[in-house]
């Protein structure tokens, strides 16, 4: 079976999130008690995405496609939740394994396997990742591409562990809580890396997924297709 080596092929897209695995607190209690006093917030934007639902999921499998002017870049994942398995396909071979026994090599693979799923499951990560950031929530705020007054929730990832640690994202989204837009910072910098939307919403036997995202400048489109839920 072929091992697929990703860091040559995520350094072509630069620009896409390198996102998060759970990592543990290193903020002590200030950061849980940041998150607990939040927690009301990173609630209602999961749930308004189905996350209610999400404990029914056995299986959900999705391709994560780039297309960037002429280029086109696609991967293939099926990921059971509930014992951590993961596949990975291609249309040359498959290459399964277990996100709890993991060598250096499949930690390569699983690289791409987090920054993929997190696109797609964002606001989930919210919930699942809060004891691995701090957070400030703000009630109005002009969005950086519609130009439209949003919330906006900001988080910061703590300096240790996971992929890319100490990263920041800006999610902005409306009085439903639903995400329109979302901001990276690498390492929490000023400076934004990456602006995209949050569009083309659908639901796939309970959760809510933005199968759309784009840049307001440039052609950039990062999307979702065969989205299987069970």
């Amino acid at each position: 079976m072929k091992v697929y080596q990703f860091c040559a092929v995520l350094a072509v897209f630069t620009s896409i999130i390198a996102c998060k695995e759970q990592q543990k607190d290193t903020k002590g209690t200030i950061q849980e008690t940041e998150v607990a006093e939040s927690n009301n917030i990173l609630d209602r934007i999961a749930h308004a995405n189905g996350y209610e639902n999400w404990k029914n999921i056995n299986s959900i499998k999705f391709t994560f496609n780039v297309d960037r002017d002429s280029s086109h870049f696609e991967r293939t994942w099926q990921w059971m939740p509930k014992t951590n398995d993961v596949v990975f396909m291609t249309h040359e071979d498959t290459l399964s394994y277990n996100r709890k026994e993991m060598d250096s090599i499949i930690a390569k693979t699983d690289a791409g396997f987090i920054n993929d799923k997190y696109w797609m499951l964002a606001p989930y990560q919210l919930v699942w990742d809060q004891n691995s950031f701090i957070y400030t929530h703000k009630e109005a705020v002009e969005a950086p591409m519609s130009k439209d007054t949003l919330q906006q929730v900001t988080i910061v990832y703590g300096n240790e562990g996971g992929y890319t640690p100490g990263d920041a994202y800006d999610f902005y989204f409306g009085d439903d809580y639903v995400i329109k837009e979302w901001v990276f910072r690498r390492g929490n910098q000023e400076e934004p890396n990456m602006i995209t939307s949050w569009e083309d919403y659908k639901n796939f036997d309970g959760p809510d997924i933005a199968t759309m995202h784009k840049m307001g400048e440039g052609n950039f489109q990062l999307y979702f297709t065969g989205i299987e839920v069970e």
